[in-house]
């Protein structure tokens, strides 16, 4: 039995913390325990699903192909085919006491995810499914801003149609001695107002209780 040494430098690996995918990473880190000495193996989506993920229904080989996709492109390794058949090598594999030489093709230099596309178009639709959801959340992300950062028209303040406050001799209320059309005016005025903030608080009740039948 060979034991691998998994180093702290492992964790922080660049290539690994740059996937945007955190299931992707898990997924990477599964993979140094699926490979031969030498960081190696062939790349069966449906296997690694089963290996990494068991008991799982919800991990399709298709997310798989995914973040098999997203990891090459980070550099966490290089997918490759050989023999008509498709391979993947981790760039930098854990450590083996007394390795053993691996049996699987090397990869060539310098071919790496565009080979995917070998698997079937698998790359291809994986590749596409990535920027679909890329696309889809800017879209929903755009909608979110706008949402956020539109302002809405300022409301109508009630006072510039209510009736005036003063008598056609004092529209603005202003005199010296007391008036009593002034008072009436202003009484007029102060009702008004009243009617229509009460009116206001109805609406919004009516609204309310529209929400909750509902």
């Amino acid at each position: 039995m060979r034991i691998r040494q998994v180093r702290p430098s492992h964790w922080t690996d660049a290539s690994l913390l740059k996937v945007p995918s955190y299931m992707a990473r898990l997924t990477g880190m599964c993979l140094w325990g699926l490979v031969d000495d030498e960081g190696r193996s062939e790349l069966r989506p449906e296997l690694i699903a089963g290996a990494a993920f068991p008991g799982d229904p919800a991990i399709t080989a298709s997310e798989v192909e995914t973040w098999m996709l997203m990891l090459d492109e980070a550099g966490f390794l290089t997918i490759y085919t050989v023999a008509g058949a498709t391979w993947f090598a981790l760039s930098r594999p854990l450590v083996t006491q007394r390795p053993t030489v691996s049996e699987h093709p090397a990869p060539p230099v310098p071919e790496s995810s565009g080979v995917f596309m070998a698997m079937g178009g698998a790359g291809e639709r994986a590749r596409e499914r990535v920027q679909a959801e890329g696309a889809e959340r800017a879209g929903l992300w755009a909608s979110w801003a706008v949402e956020q950062e539109g302002v809405a028209p300022p409301e109508r303040p009630l006072l510039l149609d209510a009736p005036p406050i003063g008598c056609p001799e004092h529209p603005h209320n202003r005199f010296t001695l007391d008036c009593g059309a002034c008072g009436t005016a202003r009484r007029r005025h102060d009702l008004w107002l009243t009617e229509q903030r009460y009116a206001k608080r109805v609406e919004q009740w009516e609204r309310s209780n529209d929400t909750e039948a509902w």
